[in-house]
């Protein structure tokens, strides 16, 4: 039987901390894989397919892993591989091998995001408070490390692969700290649950919007750094600037999220998060300037820091599925924003602008905002 307290609460906060290392540290690479490998616009947009495919072939099976072998198991041999991964996305010497190695490393992060979700899930619902921002905060404060210290590696001299096994050295740290106390055991009420569930309900929903707001993040991940290369002339050794931008408004947004969401309402963050984020997209475009350019990432960083942890909480919360099939379906729907995302703005940036594909997320983030009511009371579900 699991018991969660004070130690459970860090080891899900530790476990978040090393999946954002993980993440970020490809944004910051993006440059230099383009150059390496001679590659346009439309070419890397495909390329970087691979990364939420990989994703969202192993996300459908992650809460059922969790739900049959408990939490701890499936988190440390996901974090195992990205560990193992990581440093492959820096000297992949040809297309198809870099393609097949962000395939790999989207599978093991994908696994790892549910699995750390479906723990939060139940570490926040036995404590009995709110709790699922400051989980996320602290994912964001590994986005805002990992890129941020990528960065001042790369513009220190250091070469990519050795940065990023830098980052892998410091995942693998944060896992073995948090490794004693997560869930060993699975949640009792998902025992039973069955092998497959096909979303429906309120499940769909959140996940539409899941997929709105990683559409907008994988965007800042992928594409930030050419943004400002490209339309804003910052050198390539800087351009991890962006994301770090992004990254270290989401970790303000995020670390005081719980009190926020509880002061204002699910229904308003929402609506203001979706407007915050819009007005950062816009602003970003039109700046005429980098610096004024990276305040529009703090925006878009604001915006988004509390509408994921909301999603994420409301499909716990509901009751048409298991919460590890939910956690697992609305991540499955989310992350497929991160499949299509790079992709269409690669199509888009090569077709006309990349200036014309970030207005269009800044439209996405409209839509959330307009759907902040619908979206408030999917969270009661």
């Amino acid at each position: 039987m699991n018991i969660v307290g004070p130690k459970q609460r860090l080891s899900t906060r530790l476990a978040f901390l090393a999946a954002g290392l993980a993440m970020s540290a490809w944004a910051p690479l993006v440059p230099f894989a383009k150059a390496r490998l001679g590659m346009s616009e439309a070419e890397l947009g495909l390329l970087l397919l691979c990364l939420g495919a990989g994703s969202l072939m192993a996300m459908p099976v992650t809460g059922l892993l969790t739900s049959r072998y408990g939490c701890r198991l499936v988190v440390l041999i996901s974090g195992a591989f990205t560990c193992l991964l990581l440093p492959g996305l820096a000297y992949a010497p040809t297309p198809a091998l870099l393609g097949a190695t962000l395939f790999a490393v989207g599978a093991a992060i994908g696994t790892l995001d549910v699995s750390m979700n479906v723990q939060a899930v139940i570490v926040e619902r036995e404590s009995g408070g709110s709790l699922m921002s400051g989980f996320h905060g602290l994912f964001s404060v590994g986005g805002f490390t990992g890129a941020g210290l990528m960065a001042l590696m790369l513009w220190g001299g250091m070469t990519p692969t050795a940065s990023a096994a830098v980052v892998s050295v410091l995942v693998a740290l944060s896992l073995a700290f948090c490794a004693p106390h997560l869930l060993r055991e699975p949640d009792v009420a998902e025992r039973d649950a069955p092998l497959f569930v096909v979303p429906h309900g309120a499940v769909i929903f959140i996940g539409v919007l899941c997929f709105l707001s990683f559409l907008a993040e994988g965007a800042i991940l992928d594409w930030s750094a050419l943004l400002l290369t490209a339309e804003q002339g910052l050198d390539a050794n800087r351009a991890g600037l962006g994301y770090a931008a992004f990254a270290i408004a989401m970790t303000a947004g995020r670390l005081t999220g719980d009190r926020v969401v509880r002061k204002l309402g699910g229904k308003r963050v929402l609506l203001l998060g979706g407007l915050c984020g819009a007005c950062g997209f816009f602003g970003a475009v039109l700046a005429p300037s980098a610096p004024l350019a990276l305040v529009g990432f703090v925006l878009i960083g604001l915006g988004a820091s509390n509408i994921v942890p909301i999603l994420f909480t409301a499909a716990g919360n509901q009751s048409a599925m298991p919460a590890s099939l939910a956690i697992g379906a609305i991540t499955t729907l989310g992350y497929a924003g991160i499949l299509a995302g790079p992709a269409a703005i690669g199509f888009i940036a090569h077709a006309a602008s990349l200036k014309l594909a970030f207005g269009g997320l800044g439209c996405a983030m409209l839509l959330i905002a307009a759907s902040a009511k619908l979206g408030a009371a999917s969270k009661k579900a």
